[in-house]
């Protein structure tokens, strides 16, 4: 199954507990009135859309009946579809190609999939043409560093890592250095994830970064943070706090497949405004993908059949041309 039939099939959930629902609200009312307002709102936040992110949506209804493009109920499952593909487009937009080793630190709560989404995206660029190595930041959990030998170990890069509880900023000078000295294109550094501890684990990171900025110029280049699509709002408070520790440059967000809250998507990126970067759809090698607004809009809202949908037969989807 190619990828963007893995993501169609990833979002069925969302679209059957959410979508539908919506649907089902809008078609039961005649005309618009405040109770239909009331009903949607339920809806939304049981869809786990979360507060901001379901007032936003409904003042957009709102909008959409003052301005008359909204006319009665049938017009407001069309008229959503597009406020939600403006969303997805907003902050769409590429990391910049760097000449150097692009340094990435990778930061999240510990059981988001972190160490996973390391081994995939140095599959990705290595697959991608990339030379890649890896920083194995967390020194802090038991047998961080050997989960992510494994990972480097299947996709073939170099790893840098120090014994358990040595200084995380050591391992990125060590890793910077020999990055640098080896003209690696992509520097995938993990990190320790004790958010409860969020005044070490800040002082920690700055601590890395400094390290990491002092041997390449400019890093970290990225900072993405890893976020469980299944915790749904929760997630949205992770990055919330996140945001607070360390500036994000964009969001992985994993699990999407196992999952009703599809949505979150929408609430990163609109009430957080950091870019989604990746997305994961399964527990494959190749199960992570840059994040691509269109193609998650289509696949939301099923807009084309397998026939018309970009894939070809084997159920890839074609790049434009």
């Amino acid at each position: 199954m190619g990828f963007f039939s893995k993501l169609k099939k990833s979002l069925e959930k969302t679209k059957g507990s959410l979508f539908k629902n919506i649907e089902d609200v809008v078609r039961s009312y005649a005309r618009i009135d405040e109770e239909m307002y009331e009903d949607l709102e339920a809806v939304m936040l049981t869809g786990d859309m979360g507060m901001e992110m379901t007032e936003y949506l409904l003042s957009q209804i709102r909008t959409g009946v003052k301005s008359r493009e909204i006319k009665d109920g049938r017009d407001v499952i069309p008229y959503l579809e597009k406020v939600i593909i403006q969303i997805l487009k907003e902050n769409d937009v590429e990391a910049p190609e760097r000449e150097g080793t692009e340094v990435i630190f990778i930061v999240g709560v510990n059981g988001v999939g972190k160490t996973t989404t390391i081994g995939k995206l140095a599959k990705y660029y290595t697959d991608h043409g990339k030379s890649v190595m890896i920083a194995a930041g967390d020194t802090f959990r038991a047998a961080a560093s050997d989960q992510l030998t494994v990972w480097a170990e299947r996709a073939g890069v170099p790893i840098v890592k120090h014994r358990e509880g040595a200084d995380a900023a050591a391992v990125v000078f060590d890793a910077t250095t020999s990055a640098k000295a080896r003209h690696m294109d992509v520097l995938l550094v993990d990190t320790a994830g004790r958010l409860h501890t969020k005044s070490n684990l800040m002082e920690e990171l700055r601590k890395m970064a400094r390290i990491a900025g002092k041997n390449i110029e400019g890093a970290p280049h990225e900072t993405l943070l890893v976020l469980d699509a299944t915790t749904g709002q929760n997630a949205v408070n992770q990055a919330k706090l996140f945001g607070e520790v360390v500036p994000l440059t964009g969001v992985v967000l994993t699990k999407l497949d196992g999952t009703a809250k599809g949505g979150i998507v929408l609430s990163v990126k609109r009430v957080l405004g950091v870019p989604v970067r990746w997305v994961g759809v399964g527990e494959g090698a190749d199960d992570l993908r840059p994040f691509d607004a269109a193609q998650f809009a289509d696949a939301l809202f099923d807009k084309a059949g397998t026939a018309a949908n970009g894939e070809d037969g084997s159920g890839e989807r074609k790049e434009d041309t």
